[in-house]
């Protein structure tokens, strides 16, 4: 009875396109910022920035799941998307605060490859969550997510390299531990993106 008077569906997949929109432009701020020390500073705001844009449509989520009575997903699935999409931002912005923080100096050639990597994972998460409302794209979308995963695997590969040079290579301790921090952080990035993929993945086979 009372599912009369309130609101259907829901703005959902919209707010999650823009959510991926500031995944994508914080990204991209954060390679900015790796490959350009001496701007980091305006970097890091433009990430905070979408951090908290991104903050904004989660709360909207979560307010427009109280009140539509029939939505597109599961509940949980976008309860469960859009707070995991949000923890990529989060770890963003601890990455650019990390670099302020701990005062780096210098990034090497591994950072470029992880925030490089971070990006193009990125860019694969907004075009999977972009698809999302239309099912006949299952395809397409679960390929998306194939491509998050290999990115993960490759953003591994990388901090794994980029740990064994470090210790061998690096002498100062105190920019071994900061180094050590950013690449583990940058490749946490990669991981929750392929959770992001792992939720989409099993909406996908719910619903196509």
């Amino acid at each position: 009875m009372f599912g009369r008077f309130m609101p259907t569906e829901g703005k959902f997949f919209e707010i999650f396109n823009e959510h991926a929109k500031c995944i994508v432009s914080a990204s991209e701020e954060l390679e900015h910022l790796v490959d350009n020390l001496s701007e980091a500073e305006v970097h890091k705001q433009r990430v905070q920035a979408n951090e908290k844009a991104a903050d904004k449509l989660t709360h909207e989520t979560i307010d427009l799941l109280h009140k539509t009575f029939i939505t597109p997903l599961d509940r949980d699935e976008i309860h469960k998307l859009i707070t995991t999409m949000d923890d990529i931002l989060d770890l963003m912005e601890d990455v650019a605060t990390a670099v302020s923080l701990y005062d780096v100096q210098a990034m090497t050639s591994e950072a470029s490859q992880l925030a490089h990597i971070c990006t193009q994972t990125a860019k694969h998460v907004q075009q999977a969550v972009n698809m999302l409302s239309d099912m006949s794209q299952a395809r397409q979308i679960l390929a998306a997510c194939e491509e998050i995963d290999r990115l993960e695997s490759e953003a591994d590969r990388v901090l794994r390299s980029a740990m064994s040079k470090l210790f061998r290579e690096e002498d100062d301790v105190k920019t071994l531990i900061k180094l050590k921090a950013v690449y583990e952080l940058l490749e946490s990035i990669t991981d929750k993106c392929e959770d992001v993929a792992n939720i989409i993945e099993g909406i996908v086979l719910e619903n196509a």
